[in-house]
C-alpha cells in the first residue's frame, strides 16, 4: 500500500512543521493515589513535530500508543497524571523516528470529598492538568520534562470595597466609629475564584496534588462547597469577609507559601500561578499570573 503520508510535500512547500497531532481524545486513566485509585477522565491532546521532508505524520500511531498506555491502566495504574503523559510523550517519538519533539497536554476532571461540616461532605470538583514534552537528543536518546497542576475554585470579597462601604455606611451609622467595632466584617463585593497551579518538575521528581489543591484554597478569602444548610452559607461568608483579598493577594500568598508547603521539591522546580476573579458588580473579569522557580521564592521571591 502506497505510503502518502511518507512521501515529499510539494517542493514549494517543503517546510519542517512544530506540531502535528491530536486534539481532544478523552479517555479513562486510572491513577494510583496513597489509599486508593483514582479514575479520571481525562482529555488528551498529543503531537510531534513534522520534518519538511514528509507530507504528514503518522496519526494512527498516536491513537494506537495513548490507547495501550491508557488500557494498560486499568491493570497497573499509573503513579501520576503527568507521569503517563510523560510515558506518552517518550513513547510517541519511539514511534515517530523522523520526529525530534513530542508533546502531550492533559486535563482531568477530579473529586475530593469535603464538606464545611462532616456530615455534609460531598465529592467536590477539582481540575488537574499535566504537560509532557519529549527531545530526541545526540545518539537518539530521548530527555523529557513533565509538569503537574490543579485548579480550584473559590471566592474573594474585595478589600477596597469593603473600607469605602464602613466609610459611606459611617455616616448613617454613627456607632460604627467605635474601635471595639473596627474588625468587624463590612459588607463587600464578591467574586468566584479560580487558581490555577502548575509545577514544572524534573525527571524523577514528583509530588502530591492535594496538597497543591490545600494551598490554593487556603490562599483564596474562603473555600466554596456544593452542600451548604442556611447556618453553613453565613459561616462561608463570615469567613471571606475576615480575610478580604485582591486578586493580587491570592497570587502573593499562594506564592509565599510554597517554599515552606513543598520543602522536599527542589530549587530547579517551575512555579506557573494563574488566578482569575470572575467580577460580581463589573462586566469584566480580574486576573494575574507570575512564573518563577521555587528556588527564587526561597531567595524572596523579589525578582
Amino acid at each position: 500500500m502506497k505510503d502518502v503520508h511518507a512521501m515529499p510535500p510539494a517542493r514549494a512547500a517543503r517546510i519542517g512543521l512544530h506540531s502535528v497531532g491530536l486534539s481532544g481524545v478523552r479517555k479513562p486513566l486510572h491513577v494510583h493515589r496513597t489509599d486508593r485509585t483514582v479514575a479520571l477522565s481525562v482529555q488528551f491532546d498529543l503531537a510531534v513535530d513534522l520534518p519538511s521532508d514528509r507530507k504528514g505524520s503518522d496519526l494512527s500511531r498516536n491513537s494506537e500508543l495513548l490507547a495501550e498506555i491508557v488500557d494498560r491502566t486499568a491493570q497497573l495504574p499509573a503513579v501520576s497524571l503527568e507521569a503517563a503523559c510523560a510515558a506518552i510523550a517518550r513513547e510517541l517519538l519511539a514511534r515517530h523516528p523522523t520526529a525530534q519533539r513530542s508533546t502531550v497536554h492533559a486535563q482531568a476532571e477530579y473529586f475530593l470529598r469535603k464538606g464545611l461540616a462532616p456530615e455534609r461532605a460531598s465529592l467536590e470538583a477539582y481540575t488537574l492538568f499535566a504537560e509532557a514534552c519529549g527531545t530526541r537528543g545526540p545518539g537518539g536518546s530521548v530527555a523529557v520534562t513533565a509538569s503537574v497542576g490543579a485548579e480550584a475554585i473559590g471566592m474573594t470579597a474585595c478589600p477596597c470595597a469593603m473600607e469605602t462601604c464602613r466609610e459611606l455606611l459611617l455616616q448613617e451609622f454613627p456607632l460604627l466609629a467605635d474601635p471595639r467595632l473596627e474588625s468587624l466584617p463590612m459588607i463587600t463585593h464578591n467574586q468566584r475564584n479560580r487558581t490555577r497551579l502548575l509545577f514544572e518538575m524534573p525527571e524523577g521528581c514528583t509530588t502530591e496534588v492535594d496538597r497543591m489543591l490545600a494551598a490554593i484554597e487556603l490562599a483564596q478569602s474562603a473555600e466554596t462547597f456544593d452542600i451548604l444548610k442556611r447556618g453553613d452559607e453565613a459561616a462561608v461568608v463570615v469567613r471571606a469577609h475576615r480575610n478580604p483579598k485582591f486578586v493580587e493577594d491570592v497570587l502573593r500568598t499562594l506564592l509565599a507559601s510554597l517554599p515552606e508547603r513543598f520543602p522536599e521539591l527542589p530549587d530547579s522546580v517551575g512555579i506557573r500561578v494563574q488566578t482569575v476573579s470572575e467580577e460580581s458588580i463589573h462586566k469584566y473579569n480580574v486576573v494575574a499570573a507570575h512564573q518563577t522557580t521555587l528556588g527564587e521564592l526561597r531567595l524572596g521571591g523579589t525578582a
